[in-house]
């Protein structure tokens, strides 16, 4: 018996199509919490070797992997460790990254997503940044809006960065653009998925 139809399960090669793809399946992993926990032991596990004691992050927003709960652990683990959150500048459409902890005050931001209200802003030397997809090298799928790629051409000195997010999103094709910056490592449920050698 043949079916009348065939499905097409090669993601898009259009980008907005394909972050379209790639957050529905997101959604919709059966397994999820499962793969989030494994990704909260690797995550923990990679930090140890680092010496960064300043952390970008972001807000968890579409299904995106939840690294606070590892980052907190982190921080209880040494003073002097801080975590912050990404506060988005409206004019020149960069992130500076603000003091969050458990219980900070929080506000919207534009786009809905909390961030820090009224806390400190400081130079993160370590970004950990939410993947949608990702490539080979170190090549992220964002959400298409640039602002990580802007953030990370103005900071200076240049953090260290690490993509974050799950095997479903990886696709062996994707290539960089001109303005793509790569990441330095990416972190999967399954371990650390690629890692820059140092120079």
């Amino acid at each position: 018996m043949t079916l009348p139809f065939k499905l097409n399960l090669e993601p898009s090669r259009d980008k907005a199509v394909l972050r379209k793809q790639l957050q529905a399946e997101r959604m919709s992993l059966l397994d999820r919490h499962q793969r989030a926990s494994h990704l909260q032991e690797v995550l923990m596990v990679w930090l140890i070797s680092r010496k960064e004691t300043t952390i970008g992050a972001y807000w968890p927003i579409k299904g995106e992997f939840d690294a606070l709960p590892a980052l907190y652990r982190w921080s209880e683990a040494e003073p002097g460790r801080r975590i912050g959150l990404p506060v988005m500048n409206r004019e020149t459409k960069q992130l500076t990254f603000h003091v969050w902890y458990p219980g900070c005050p929080m506000e919207e931001d534009a786009y809905g997503i909390p961030k820090p209200k009224d806390t400190e802003s400081f130079h993160p030397e370590l970004l950990l940044v939410p993947c949608v997809g990702f490539g080979p090298g170190g090549v992220r799928l964002g959400y298409g809006g640039g602002f990580y790629d802007r953030t990370l051409a103005a900071l200076e000195p240049a953090p260290a960065t690490a993509g974050l997010g799950y095997m479903h999103g990886y696709l062996p094709w994707l290539q960089a653009e001109p303005h793509d910056i790569p990441l330095d490592a990416l972190l999967t449920e399954e371990g650390v998925f690629w890692e820059r050698d140092p120079a």
